[in-house]
């Protein structure tokens, strides 16, 4: 048995896409290894008939040296957002359909999974973001984001206007339908969608990507990750803030979006075969004619 990793959580989707099935086979893989398995709470397959038993999430981050998250990118970016304070390593089985943070496939989970579980790993750090909400100076909310923050109009349907400050400094004036704050993990998602470039992940930055800005000069810009973003709603009939698109918080006309980089990062294990720049390829079929 791998001595790196004694304890290993597998934390699923809660439901459907055959997860009883692969539970049962990986929970069996893992315990032949030796391994002692834990399950996430909201991992929802029937535990009983396979001697599992569901476990809290501070169990988790305290017994587990691993976390394998089943599922696709949306349920990567839930887990990692919620033990990555706490430096559990994490990897992703795919079963969703991109795969830009779950790239190891069912087919080949326990040839990958062995391999990583004997130490043939690539590890990456990837940034997160955290925010914080003022309301007349004093913090109303607060939130992390591995992809990304979007404050963005809505229900009403009309430009929201903000003031953009970094480092302290006066940037510009904007009206516009919303800003999207991405990480490089989350400059494939919104970000790109938007107009914004696609950065790698070994970039200490993030992207600011105005979302149909109006006006023909307002152009995506990168900062530094140290750097210190301030969004100040100046005025707007309804305007929310979105943190990976599973999470948000209605804003009002003065409150301050301040969004800095979090201290603890995502630490992700990777196969050794894996390249960002084939998940590149792959997932937005570069080259290929549609």
């Amino acid at each position: 048995m791998s001595t790196l990793f004694k304890t290993i959580a597998l934390i699923g989707k809660s439901a459907g896409q055959g997860m009883d099935e692969i539970l049962s086979h990986l929970a069996s893989f893992l315990r032949q290894r030796g391994h002692a398995v834990l399950v996430g709470y909201n991992t929802t397959a029937p535990l009983d008939s396979h001697d599992l038993t569901a476990v809290a999430l501070r169990e988790i981050v305290e017994r587990a040296d691993l976390g394998v998250v089943l599922g696709g990118d949306g349920t990567m970016l839930s887990i990692a957002r919620k033990l990555a304070v706490y430096s559990v390593p994490l990897v992703g089985i795919n079963q969703g359909n991109l795969g830009f943070l779950t790239d190891v496939t069912t087919e080949d989970m326990f040839d990958s999974l062995s391999k990583i579980l004997d130490g043939e790993f690539i590890e990456e750090e990837r940034l997160l973001l955290k925010t914080t909400i003022l309301r007349h100076n004093k913090a109303v909310f607060n939130s992390l984001a591995l992809n990304d923050v979007v404050i963005n109009k809505g229900a009403m349907g009309r430009l929201i206007e903000f003031g953009l400050h970094i480092d302290g400094e006066f940037v510009y004036n904007q009206r516009s339908d919303g800003l999207v704050i991405a990480t490089p993990t989350g400059s494939t998602a919104y970000a790109l969608s938007a107009g914004g470039p696609i950065l790698h992940p070994g970039l200490e930055a993030f992207v600011l990507v105005p979302i149909c800005p109006h006006t023909l000069s307002a152009r995506p810009i990168a900062v530094n990750s140290h750097a210190m973003v301030e969004f100040e709603l100046i005025y707007a009939d309804d305007a929310s803030a979105h943190f990976d698109g599973q999470k948000h918080c209605k804003i009002h006309t003065g409150d301050v979006v301040q969004v800095t980089q979090s201290p603890t990062p995502v630490k992700l294990l990777h196969p050794k075969q894996y390249s960002y720049y084939r998940t590149l390829r792959e997932k937005l079929y570069w080259g290929k004619i549609l």
